[in-house]
């Protein structure tokens, strides 16, 4: 089932205000809906889901139960709901309407050999705990880059999405898993080597793509890691997430384009992967200090 089939089947009368679907992420999906009140139809989740209040609504609260646990949350901002994969919920009621509430949606990929990777033993999304109430700082400031992705997508969007959701996964499994005791975050590599041969293929990659889609699974590929494995090491070995550093490359690579001259603004911006001539300027800016336009007149 396509990741966002989930929210249309679960939730058929919320207003869906902005999606990822159309951003070609592997693996995670993203999208920002209003509630009305109202009392859901059962439902069983066909894969993991995250949903993140973004903002206080004062009064609401979200009543639902599963496997015999009855919750009751108040909605403030940052309260998070976990709903494994396979979890059958028998009656989920939203007391007051609500809005800013961001649905995240975890592929199975997202889990798989995920224990292995944190130094523990094999992990499940069936071993993730059915969470309501309380806040987690590090999911909250995850949704909030997600949906500024959504908002405004960059050049290095994907990469970011993607890895966002392998931490996201990783997160729920040291913090709501039943199993979390056994599961402990390996040593990191430690030292920043950006000359390790297989951080130096990927950076290659990244040079000879730069005009191409670029996913966080094409990178690990290119240094034989697991991609939670690889975005750790990538940041370990050079200082930086592989999402930044693509987009830096991206944007001295649109440097280089427009001092030649010969292409039109709009061409560079989808040439360096960005959705819109808009985001590209808005990018360049932060980035240089002045407009595309700006710096192809002072070359």
């Amino acid at each position: 089932m396509n990741l966002f089939d989930h929210g249309r089947q679960k939730f058929p009368v919320a207003a869906l205000v902005t999606s990822s679907e159309a951003l070609g992420w592997q693996g995670i999906g993203a999208e920002l809906r209003a509630h009305p009140a109202c009392e859901l139809e059962p439902y069983t989740s066909a894969q993991t889901e995250v949903t993140l209040a973004l903002r206080k609504i004062p009064g609401a609260v979200v009543s639902r139960e599963a496997n015999g646990l009855r919750q009751n949350a108040p909605v403030n901002s940052g309260t998070i709901w976990i709903s494994p994969s396979g979890i059958a919920e028998e009656a989920t009621r939203i007391s007051a309407p609500l809005s800013d509430i961001v649905h995240i949606y975890l592929s199975h990929e997202s889990f798989a050999g995920l224990g292995d990777e944190l130094g523990g033993s094999a992990l499940t999304e069936q071993s993730l705990d059915y969470v309501a109430d309380g806040r987690d700082d590090l999911i909250f400031q995850m949704g909030v880059s997600l949906v500024s992705e959504i908002r405004n997508p960059t050049s290095s969007g994907r990469v970011l999405a993607e890895s966002l959701g392998l931490c996201i996964a990783a997160r729920l499994a040291q913090r709501y898993s039943c199993s979390s005791g056994a599961i402990k975050p390996s040593p990191t590599a430690g030292g920043r080597d950006p000359t390790d041969p297989r951080m130096r293929r990927v950076i290659d990659y990244m040079m000879a793509h730069l005009e191409q889609p670029i996913g966080l699974n094409d990178l690990a590929a290119v240094a034989c890691l697991s991609p939670f494995h690889f975005a750790r090491t990538f940041r370990d070995r050079t200082g930086v997430p592989p999402h930044r550093y693509l987009s830096v490359l991206r944007l001295n690579h649109a440097k280089v384009l427009l001092a030649a001259g010969n292409r039109a603004l709009c061409d560079i911006a989808l040439a360096c992967q960005f959705s819109s001539q808009t985001n590209f300027t808005r990018a360049f800016r932060i980035f240089t200090g002045v407009t595309p336009s700006e710096f192809r007149k002072s070359s």
